[in-house]
Parts: C-alpha cells; sequence; structure tokens
C-alpha cells in the first residue's frame, strides 16, 4: 500500500519534482568509498568513483560501472563476466535497470507509475552497515534531491553471499565427492515511494547467471481501508477495514552487448510432446528454434524459452555465446496493453527508456508504452523488457512492518563458456562426451 493520492507527503513530494526542474536522462553520483576489492583489469569505461569490481571466492570477477538515473534510479553499465580459465572479461550487457512499476489499484480509483510519476529515484533511502553485511555502502547524488541541501545519500550497497551448492557430483570410481558453494556479488538500493519501500537487487553469481529482483516492503498504508469484497481483504479486527488489493507490474530494461557487441539476435524455442510411438517406453519430445528477426511481444508458455545470442562471439568449443531468459512466477495484468505481454524484444532507440508513461520524445505518432513500439522493425541491436507482475492481496501478517515479496527473473549464460567455468582441474578434460570413469 501506499500514501492517498491526495495527501500532503505525496503532494509535496511531487511539487519537489517539479521545482527541481528534472531534465529526462540526468545522472549524478558521488565518489564512492574504497572498492572490498580490486580487480586486476579495471573497467576501462567509467572512473574509480562510479566502478564496481569484485573477485569472488570461487575465482570469477565481475565489472561494471553504475550511475544513477533522475527517474530510473540505479543503472547498471558495461557489466562483464570473467570466470576462472578467460584470460579476458566476457562483455554481457551494455546497460541494465528498472523500466517501469505500474500500480494500479482493484477499485480503479488510482493508479501510480512509480519511476516516472511518484518519484522512485527521489527516494533513495539511507542503509546503515547492518543492511550491508560484509560490503560497502556508496554515497550517491540524487539528481534533483527533494531536500537539495542533502543530496547525497549513503544508499548504494555492495557484498557477496554464499547461495549454497554451486554443484556436487560423486566420482564413478571410489568415493570422491566434487562440490563447491557458490558466491554471489550483491549491488542493491532501497527506494522509498509513499508507504511502500522498493528493494532493488542485483545478483551476481559466480556460474555467470544474474538475477534481478524487487522486494516490496514497507507499510500498508493507513489511507486505503475502505475497499470492500472482492477488491479487498480485512486486516484487524473483525471485518471492517478491508485494504485495498493492487498489482505490482515491474519492468526490466536490458540492452545486451555480448561479447563487446550489440550485434546480437533473439532465438525463440518450443518443445511439443506427443503421445508413445508404437512400441516406445515414452512419449517424444521434439523441441523446434524459431529465429525472431522482426520485433516481438512474447509471451511465456509451457516448454517455451528465449535466448540472445551474439553474432560475433564464441566460446572455446566454437559455439555461439548467447544468455537465456529464466522467467520467475508472475502474475499477468490484462488492464493494459503494455502489461499483456511476458517480454518485448525491440530494435534499440535511445528515447524508449521507461516500458509505460515514457519521457523519452520519440515523436508524435511513437506512443509512451513498449507495446507500441513493437511495429516491425528489424532487430539488429535487440533491447529485451522483462514484464513481472505481483497481484497484491493484503493479508494480516503484512502488518507490521511488511515482509519482503519478492518479484524477479534471471538470465543464464548458455554456450558462453566451453564448460561449467567452476569446474574443478582434476575434471577439466571431460569436455564433450566421456565415459564412465574416464
Amino acid at each position: 500500500m501506499r500514501v492517498n493520492r491526495n495527501s500532503r507527503a505525496r503532494r509535496r513530494v511531487l511539487t519537489g519534482l517539479v521545482a527541481a526542474g528534472l531534465a529526462f536522462g540526468g545522472t549524478a553520483a558521488a565518489p564512492a568509498v574504497a572498492q572490498p576489492r580490486a580487480a586486476a583489469q579495471p573497467a576501462a569505461e567509467c572512473g574509480a568513483a562510479y566502478r564496481i569490481e569484485q573477485k569472488l571466492s570461487t575465482g570469477t570477477t565481475w565489472r561494471m560501472c553504475w550511475r544513477y538515473d533522475t527517474y530510473a534510479g540505479l543503472v547498471l553499465e558495461h557489466v562483464s563476466y570473467q570466470p576462472p580459465g578467460e584470460a579476458r572479461p566476457i562483455k554481457v550487457l551494455n546497460s541494465a535497470r528498472l523500466a517501469q512499476i505500474d500500480v494500479p489499484y482493484d477499485d480503479g480509483s488510482v493508479e501510480y507509475s512509480d519511476l516516472t510519476g511518484a518519484g522512485f529515484a527521489q527516494g533513495l533511502s539511507a542503509m546503515t552497515p547492518g543492511e550491508c553485511p560484509g560490503g560497502t555502502i556508496k554515497s550517491v547524488k540524487v539528481p534533483g534531491a527533494v531536500d537539495p541541501r542533502h543530496p547525497s545519500v549513503n544508499g548504494l550497497c555492495t557484498t557477496t553471499r554464499s547461495r549454497g551448492h554451486a554443484y556436487r557430483m560423486q566420482s564413478d570410481t571410489g568415493t570422491k565427492v566434487y562440490q563447491a558453494q557458490g558466491k554471489d556479488l550483491l549491488v542493491y538500493t532501497v527506494n522509498k515511494v509513499g508507504w511502500y519501500e522498493y528493494i532493488t537487487e542485483w545478483r551476481f553469481q559466480d556460474d555467470g547467471t544474474i538475477t534481478m529482483n524487487i522486494g516490496a516492503t514497507g507499510s500498508l498504508s493507513p489511507f486505503d481501508y475502505d475497499a470492500g469484497d472482492g477488491r479487498g481483504w480485512p486486516i484487524g479486527k473483525g471485518a471492517r477495514a478491508y485494504a485495498t488489493s493492487h498489482s505490482h507490474n515491474v519492468f526490466w530494461r536490458l540492452d545486451f552487448g555480448l561479447d563487446g557487441s550489440s550485434k546480437n539476435h533473439v532465438e525463440q524455442y518450443d518443445s511439443q510432446v506427443s503421445p508413445p510411438a508404437h512400441g516406445a517406453q515414452a512419449p517424444t519430445d521434439k523441441t523446434t528454434r524459431t529465429k525472431i528477426t522482426k520485433e516481438l511481444a512474447g509471451d511465456a508458455q509451457n516448454m517455451r524459452w528465449w535466448r540472445v545470442v551474439s553474432d560475433t562471439g564464441k566460446n572455446k568449443d566454437g559455439h555461439a555465446r548467447s544468455y537465456e531468459l529464466v522467467p520467475g512466477p508472475s502474475t499477468k495484468y490484462l488492464g493494459h496493453d503494455f502489461t499483456r505481454h511476458d517480454v518485448y524484444f525491440t530494435e534499440y532507440n535511445r528515447c524508449e527508456q521507461f516500458a509505460s508513461d515514457n519521457l523519452g520524445n520519440c515523436g508524435a505518432r511513437a506512443g509512451k508504452s513498449v507495446d507500441t513500439w513493437v511495429n516491425g522493425q528489424t532487430l539488429t541491436h535487440p533491447v529485451v523488457w522483462v514484464n513481472v507482475g505481483f497481484h497484491h492481496i493484503a493479508r494480516d501478517e503484512d502488518q507490521q512492518p511488511m515482509p519482503v515479496h519478492w518479484q524477479g527473473f534471471s538470465i543464464a549464460p548458455r554456450d558462453v563458456t566451453a564448460m561449467n567455468p567452476l569446474t574443478p582441474p582434476a575434471l577439466a578434460g571431460q569436455n564433450g562426451h566421456t565415459q564412465p570413469g574416464s
């Protein structure tokens, strides 16, 4: 829940934004404190103040630049991944960031565009060391800060965290067990919008996977308890105060730059299961590939997935490097055309920055939402927009404070390296078809 649309608190935030005269795309940041660990090969695309470099204990190094956008908040750029055994970093993304948080209420009374209309970026919250365990909190200069006397906020955390088993395998001969515990680099901010507090988390795994999550927490709004049956849920004693239900439609925008080139293409894979053939023990399953050459509004289906493929880079086996989209749980909101699809692939256009309520000047007929940009252009530099929805029907346990509810997705490396990037030396020769015991 959030502050009521007519409340003094919300008017104060919006008035501050207007008074600041914010320009589209403005960015700024303050010098960061020392990194947890220096990397051997610094990213050349940005200065030390805006660089994140972390070599994880398993040997993988992630490198990237950061900046803070007037509306989108944290933006990560020039993201590269260097696992053990690779002589140089492998570029993955030109940029990655939130593209909108659309919040319509079930009773139709109000709808918010949290990034472009509700002060998301200006709500950057300061964090204490306890919120960034074992890590570094960087100072961020917030452009158009509501309080211009205090524009800098200690609000960007970079830290590492264990995630459990990266792999486990018992040897075919003997009792030798190969296992490793995975490590992740986490980069996150907390942004307050009304009564909500959003944790924007980017998780970079040592196996090359990147996970993007939004966690919503904070407080239930004291102003939104006037819903009825079917549009709210009673919170507190009896069945009098119904907290209004609503949706969070979160969009991310990914601009891939695999192997340092924006020349990538998109492929869609669908698998179909057929009944067992005569004499067969089981059904058959065939997977087909469809090359996506034109802009596409795509929908997740059973046994369907997409990957973004490099046109220029190959791994040591000679296979094209790619990243696969791995969607998370989602509740699709059918109230708008721009929320009706799970993923959009559009041709790069600098002015197309937000999935709805777009602020870029794309021309009078261009439209203001991502669905209007899918108009048949050939994909040579694809941009990926991912939509993950969550229908929030409040519960007694949401007070007080509200437990974090997460929504997000991952991109996983597919043929980026010739083998598991964390393969132990004793198994390094087992590439391709191997025999038991070999």
